[in-house]
Parts: structure tokens; sequence; C-alpha cells
């Protein structure tokens, strides 16, 4: 059969090289650039990698200009309304969903998994009084790896499962020791009677001796709604293709690191406020157009293209449509709106720039939708959750991403360490 290829032409010389085109099952196709320089002498160049592809995956795609978002083939907005995080972390790690008796086995091990090494606990008193939870998260995942050193070898599906069980099991009380530690409270250890996603609420708001407030209306602290918001958001978070932190993980990977190393690596690159702290600063930006009535003037210097300021939460570098990870959340809002009977300034705030930029030529010329982050921050400051622990909590859902895709770059027999050309311009 033969193979579909790309004739370039350079006009210097007028040689001419033939590459091979690669097809997936969905998206655009690419070409095969491996042999380029060897053919040419000479490197390709692209800012950004905004046009190349570094690896093969059958985990998760995105079709920015429709909107679309699959894990393992299932649309995002299928598994956000209708099944668990749990069920979509079995799903990328599996490439099926779960049927009750695995998911039953598979949420058992995770909590029983959730508990971490006293020595591990310890550590975080090394950290300064105040330290950024995400400093301390990142650090504490790397020691993770002086505990469970055996993972460097691993070679078999089974050591693969535990692996990544572990870490996706841990990660939301390390987190939790993160924040706790950060404003002076006494830790929290998980409770195992608890859900993945109710767990990490308790640890984040349990008095000590694990006693839960319990409000004026005799109602317990934890609502359901409260726990199915946060349970959506992780599954909405949970992998996002080839990004910045992703690509640092299948990075570092390349090197043959610890598996844990390499997540501690996505979470420095995810702490970044171009990435996963995007959240914190759309709360920050609410935060300082303090009223609805700020909100006109805040939007026409959005639009002037001599004013420096920028709206936080739209737009995206992939989804030149309505993010649909977005669209969930929209809803989500809502629903928490009603049901906490929650009508906050920043909601406020928030809701008036989204109903003014959806009808905004302006906005929609340039595809500037709201993204994520829009929603995120105010859900989760609807939930109670501070700012310092918005991305925690997005490391938390993307952790069961980062191990998948370790775990994918580990089994290609073809992989390569990473090590990207340049163009250089110095003496």
């Amino acid at each position: 059969m033969k193979t579909n290829t790309v004739t370039m032409t350079d006009n210097r010389t007028g040689a001419m090289y033939e590459l091979d085109i690669l097809d997936g099952t969905r998206g655009p196709s690419v070409v095969d650039i491996s042999s380029f320089y060897t053919q040419t002498g000479m490197f390709t160049y692209d800012n950004g990698f905004t046009s190349t592809a570094n690896c093969k995956s059958e985990i998760t795609f995105i079709d920015g200009d429709k909107g679309e978002l699959r894990y393992r083939g299932i649309e995002i907005e299928e598994l956000a309304l209708n099944h668990s995080y749990l069920e979509t972390c079995y799903l990328l790690l599996n490439e099926k969903l779960p049927n009750k008796k695995e998911l039953l086995e598979f949420d058992l091990e995770l909590r029983h998994r959730s508990l971490v090494h006293e020595s591990l606990r310890h550590l975080f008193q090394a950290f300064p009084a105040g330290a950024h939870p995400m400093a301390t998260l990142s650090s504490a995942t790397a020691a993770l790896s002086t505990f469970y050193y055996d993972h460097l070898e691993i070679s078999h599906e089974a050591g693969y499962q535990e692996m990544a069980r572990r870490i996706i099991a841990k990660m939301p009380t390390v987190a939790a020791f993160a924040y706790r530690h950060s404003i002076g409270a006494p830790f929290i250890h998980p409770d195992i009677d608890r859900s993945f996603s109710e767990n990490f609420l308790y640890m984040l708001r349990a008095y000590p001796g694990g006693k839960m407030h319990v409000g004026p209306d005799g109602e317990y602290s934890i609502k359901d709604i409260e726990v199915k918001a946060l349970d959506t958001i992780f599954t909405l978070h949970a992998d996002h293709e080839q990004n910045a932190s992703t690509a640092t993980v299948r990075g570092v990977a390349s090197t043959g690191a610890h598996p844990y190393v390499a997540i501690s690596a996505g979470i420095s690159a995810l702490w970044g406020r171009a990435h996963g702290g995007a959240n914190e600063s759309v709360i920050a930006q609410l935060e300082m157009i303090g009223s609805v009535e700020n909100v006109d003037k805040f939007i026409a210097r959005a639009k002037d293209p001599d004013d420096e300021f920028r709206l936080m939460g739209f737009g995206h570098r992939v989804y030149k449509n309505f993010d649909p990870r977005a669209k969930v959340l929209k809803g989500l809002q809502e629903q928490l709106k009603d049901e906490l009977h929650l009508d906050s300034n920043l909601m406020r705030i928030a809701n008036k720039i989204e109903e003014i930029a959806l009808c905004d030529e302006y906005f929609i010329s340039r595809k500037l939708y709201p993204n994520i982050d829009f929603y995120s921050g105010v859900i989760l400051t609807a939930l109670g959750i501070p700012k310092s622990m918005f991305t925690p909590v997005f490391v938390i859902g993307r952790t069961v991403g980062w191990i998948t895709q370790w775990i994918e770059y580990k089994k290609d027999t073809q992989t390569k360490i990473a090590r990207p050309r340049q163009l250089y311009m110095g003496e």
C-alpha cells in the first residue's frame, strides 16, 4: 500500500524531499519529520510546539474547532454528567469503564491506599509556615519516590496498576496536608469510610479528632451536592492531551526518572498562571473588579488595544469554540446556586462578564469564549475551598492523566529521550 507523502522543495538549491504522512483515527494527519535532519541537514522551527505532535497516544482526543473532548473515545459530557471520577480513572487506566464489581474493588483499594507513611507526614514540618500548598505538594510528591523506589523498575501491568493507584489515592491526602500546614492547622488523616471526593473535603474541613461542624439547621457539613460538584471538577481535569504539564511528565519519563518524580515535575509546570494557576487568577481579578457596576469599565479596558488589561478565563490555546468542560461547569454553577442558595458578589460579577462577552462582537469574532478556569474558580469558591488550593485541586484531578500518560510512554518501545533542537542566534 502506497504511503501518502508531502513533498518539500528547498528554493535555494532546488532539492526536493518527500516526507511520509501519518493518519490517526481522529483529528489532523501529521507529517513524519523524524528523518528531516538526516535528509536535509536542517531542523524545523515551531515556537511553542503549536504544530508539532510529540507522541502517539490512545488516551485523550481534542477537537478545538468543534469544542470536543473525549477520554478513550467517550465524550467528556457523558463522563462528567453520568459517571463518577473513579469510573473515569478506571477508564483511563484500563481502557474501559468498570462494572459494579470492578468499581467497588477499585474504590476500596484507593481508600486503603490513601494513608501516607508517618515519615512523609513529618516532612511537612521542614517547610516554613505559610508556604504555598503547590510548592509543598510538588516537594512531597517527589519525596514519595524515596518510599517506593522499586517503581523505577516497573515493566509489567500489575506493577503499573499498583503504582498508579497508589499515587492517585495519596494525592488528596498530601494536598490536604499541604494546605493545613500552610495555615498551621493539625493534619486530618483520611477516613476510609468516605468516598474519594468527600474524603478530600473532610480532610480540609474537619477539626482535630475528626469531628465535623454541624450547622444551625442540623445538616451535615458536607452536602451531597458539594461532593458531586468536586467529583465533577476532578473528572473534567482528569486529562487534556499534550498540554504543558503532561508534556513535562512525558519529557521527564523519557529520562528514565522515577514516575513520582515525573508527576512532581508536572505539578511544578501546572503551577504557572498560564496553565493550572489560571483559575486562581480569575478569582483575583473578580475581586479586583469589585462590583457589578465596574464590569462595563473593565470590559472596555479589555477591548482597548492600548491597555494591557486582559480578562482572565476567556479564550484557550486549543479551543476555538466553547470549551466543553466549561459548558458542564456552567450548568453545575447554576445547580449549586439553586441548591446551596448562593448569590455571592463574585458570582454576580462573573455572570455579568459572561453575559456581556457572549453577546459582544469583540469577543465573538476573536472566539474568546469562557473557559474552564472562568467557572471552576467561582465553583471552588462556592465550595469554601481557598484560592491557594485551586491548583492543588487541579493536581488531584490530573494525577490520573499524568500517570496514564507515563504508563503509555513506558510501554512504547519506540520512544526516545526528549531532545528538542534550537535555532542558535548567539555569538
